[in-house]
């Protein structure tokens, strides 16, 4: 027992770091933007990949378990990050990869939810006037 407990002392100080790390690249990129005195949409959509990553460690320590639904949030996040940084110059082929890459993850999530709530709900009652 005494290497189980190990483990789980170093996967809980892995996510304090994490959460430290998230919380001080929040902070780098926020003096990137008071900096810049501009805020773009890739800028966003990187703060919100951290916001996605706090809930990430949060949801851990709550339920000691992390949703898969969230780190597919963060991927459909970064792969919209990616194609807006590449701006005009990207290659047709390369967007349509990205952009299917998108969709898959997109129904991926929905396909995982609609699972997951038909799990959660009660089956159905049977009537006895039938």
């Amino acid at each position: 027992m005494k290497v189980y407990e190990s483990i789980v002392a170093v996967e809980k100080a892995i996510l304090v770091l994490i959460a430290g790390f998230t919380v001080y690249a929040v902070g780098l990129e926020m003096l990137v933007i008071i900096a810049a005195k501009s805020v773009k949409l890739t800028d966003l959509l990187l703060l919100f990949i951290y916001a996605e990553v706090l809930g990430m460690v949060a949801g851990f320590y709550k339920n000691r378990q992390i949703p898969i639904t969230i780190p597919i949030f963060i991927a459909i996040t970064a792969l919209s990050r990616l194609i807006i940084l590449q701006g005009k110059e990207i290659n047709a082929v390369n967007l349509i990869y990205e952009s299917g890459a998108v969709l898959l993850l997109a129904l991926a999530a929905v396909i995982l939810r609609w699972n997951l709530i038909s799990l959660q709900s009660p089956p159905p009652s049977k009537d006895d006037d039938s």
